[in-house]
């Protein structure tokens, strides 16, 4: 019997409940950082040590979070269905908490890619990258990220998993982040929209999508319990 194929839509909402902050948190400051200066093309230019620095903060943070429960229920889910999440996070919470099928539209945390040669990409040990790791060409190791003002390269996969998708969850994102949050429009006619966020989404039309006004660490696991025994 063929498995219902479910898409994960995640967003900064999810991590938070990890402890993780947000780029949206505090009118875009992160630990006092204007994103601007240290998440743009431009900022890599100016001040190499400054991102690299900031990025290592990030990860230190990230090496001391733990997936919670809402990670844990989408790994849970595989059992039943053809689970597939795509995020809007750079952390590695899902891959953690076992899920397996994980498309990260805004880059990884924990691993970097050359400055010269863009598929040139290897995992960072530890949480430090610096100014003299490079890669075999020579060229400075960057964050493996999609600063603000680059192009999201995982944009056409995450589109075509959103059109193949039997049901759409969407996750801890307000879908103010463009083009992501125009991923819900390529949902197929008739495919059930289920949204888990405690904040208002009248700035987004959702249709006849099914909104659950719950964090997700207590929301997710009730509707994958119930999804199961069904």
């Amino acid at each position: 019997m063929r498995k219902e194929k479910i898409v994960v839509f995640s967003g900064a909402g999810m991590s938070a409940e990890s402890g993780l902050k947000t780029f949206r948190d505090s009118d875009g400051l992160w630990e006092e950082y204007n994103v601007y200066e240290v998440a743009t093309p431009e900022a890599w230019i100016a001040d190499q040590e400054k991102v690299l620095h900031f990025y290592n903060l990030r990860r230190r943070q990230l090496l001391t979070a733990e997936p919670n429960a809402a990670h844990r229920a989408l790994a849970e889910l595989e059992a039943k269905a053809d689970v597939r999440i795509i995020t809007q996070n750079i952390d590695d919470l899902h891959e953690r908490a076992g899920s397996i099928s994980v498309l990260h539209l805004h880059g990884e945390l924990r691993k970097a890619r050359s400055s010269g040669n863009p598929n040139y990409v290897v995992s960072i040990d530890g949480s430090e990258l610096v100014r003299g790791d490079v890669c075999p060409s020579g060229f400075q190791l960057r964050p493996h990220v999609v600063w603000f003002g680059e192009a999201v390269p995982m944009m056409e996969p995450a589109v075509e998993w959103v059109r193949e998708a039997d049901r759409l969850l969407v996750i801890g994102t307000s879908l103010n982040v463009y083009p992501a949050a125009g991923l819900v429009h390529e949902v197929g006619q008739g495919v059930p929209v289920t949204v888990f966020d405690p904040g208002s989404m009248d700035h987004f039309q959702l249709g006849e999508a099914e909104h659950i006004k719950y964090p997700a660490g207590e929301a997710v696991p009730k509707w994958v319990q119930d999804f199961i025994s069904e």
